[in-house]
């Protein structure tokens, strides 16, 4: 099959007609995969016989095929995401980027609304943006429009305007943020990480399992042996293990908190590097330790968010452990089956010090609602010394 080219007019510019640019953005629209793919598919076959196309013609031919084979409403609603991308927001700085609705999606869950509330909201304000045939928006009016329409929106109401107030500041604001993410084995600190790092678009994460790794090469095992061992059997390498002057689950404790000591210095020094380059980050593992987080972070300038993870549930932790072995084969789930008891039990620990330390604690029975509260309590931090009126962050 020859190759089909689409060409900008005005823009003297030709790319080749991609049949999985054209799938996205009817699912966007609400088509499901396969009639997204189907339909792509006989567009590409119709063009055939075509060398080149305008994006005006080819757009021309979609919409018309559409209108045969969908709803209306399914074709309404992918003309004017198509529509929307001929919008030009520009930014503070000048720099203009055609208005994404799923961009602006993003931007409504950062303030805790669901993704089915995200997209209600979006798809209303981004019409009101349609009807005022705009072709460049200023991001200021849509950030002070959306927090017109949230407070006014009987759904939302001042509540939730304000926490789009209070986010928009810190944006705006150029300072970091640093979220501090424990937890034991199987609760979704990786996931969890991954998730937020892609929401707020930060570039650093940091694992302190892998910093153990680096450290491991760095410090022979007969300096520290604790080192070499997991969280949960660090215990057999304190030199009274052995002499059981304690209780097993002390000794527990004690192997732990030895060894996230010792990784204290080396996420110390990860976010003293993130602090003196300006950077936001995120750091997660069994080794954020709630107690030492504070002496960890001391800066005015960065916003500091712990927040520990759990699985309160015994069954539901195990098939999250062993769930592993599938998804990531190099992860034993056999050897923490086999410790499931001292994982549960540092897990325990872990909580009870994070909420005397007055650490957020999230149960982690949702992907979503995870995340929905870790930018809720963010937002709750912020707001503590926010005092800024809509005019002066939007005006």
């Amino acid at each position: 099959m020859a190759k089909v080219l689409v060409e900008t007019a005005g823009e003297k510019t030709r790319v080749p007609f991609l049949r999985g640019i054209l799938i996205r953005s009817l699912q966007d629209a609400g088509i499901n995969f396969d009639d997204a793919l189907e339909f792509a598919t006989s567009i590409r076959s119709e063009l055939d016989d075509v060398a080149v196309i305008t994006t005006t013609e080819l757009r021309k031919r979609i919409i018309n095929r559409l209108k045969r084979s969908f709803r209306q409403d399914l074709v309404r609603r992918y003309q004017d995401r198509k529509r929307s991308l001929m919008i030009q927001v520009e930014a503070n700085d000048g720099q203009k980027a055609a208005f994404s609705l799923a961009e602006y999606c993003k931007c409504l869950e950062t303030i805790g609304l669901r993704p089915d509330e995200a997209k209600s909201v979006a798809e209303t304000v981004s019409e009101h943006f349609l009807k005022r045939k705009s072709s460049v928006i200023k991001s200021r009016y849509i950030a002070y429009f959306t927090y017109r329409f949230l407070r006014k929106s009987e759904n939302f109401g001042p509540a939730v305007a304000h926490r789009w107030l209070v986010w928009r500041d810190f944006i705006d604001s150029g300072r970091t943020i640093i979220y501090m993410i424990g937890g034991t084995a199987g609760c979704g600190k990786s996931t969890t990480a991954t998730d937020l790092a892609s929401r707020l678009n930060i570039v650093r994460t940091q694992s302190t399992d892998m910093l153990r790794e680096v450290m491991r090469v760095m410090v022979p095992r007969h300096l520290q042996p604790i080192l070499y061992e997991s969280s949960y059997t660090a215990w057999e390498k304190l030199p009274y293990a052995s002499k059981h002057s304690k209780k097993q689950e002390q000794l527990l404790i004690d192997g732990y908190c030895s060894q996230a000591d010792i990784m204290s210095v080396a996420i110390k020094a990860v976010i003293r590097r993130a602090l003196r380059e300006n950077v936001s980050l995120i750091v997660e593992g069994v080794h954020v330790h709630p107690a030492y987080i504070n002496n960890l972070v001391n800066s005015k300038e960065t916003v500091v968010i712990p927040i520990m993870l759990g699985v309160i549930k015994r069954k539901k932790l195990q098939r999250r452990i062993t769930g592993r072995s599938t998804k990531v084969p190099q992860r034993r789930a056999e050897k923490y089956i086999k410790y499931f008891e001292s994982i549960w039990g540092i897990q325990t620990y872990l909580l009870s010090e994070a909420d005397k330390a007055d650490c957020t604690i999230i149960i982690n029975d949702s992907r979503d609602d995870v995340l929905r509260e870790i930018m809720l309590t963010t937002i709750n931090k912020l707001a503590e010394d926010f005092d800024k009126t809509p005019e002066e962050i939007f005006v």
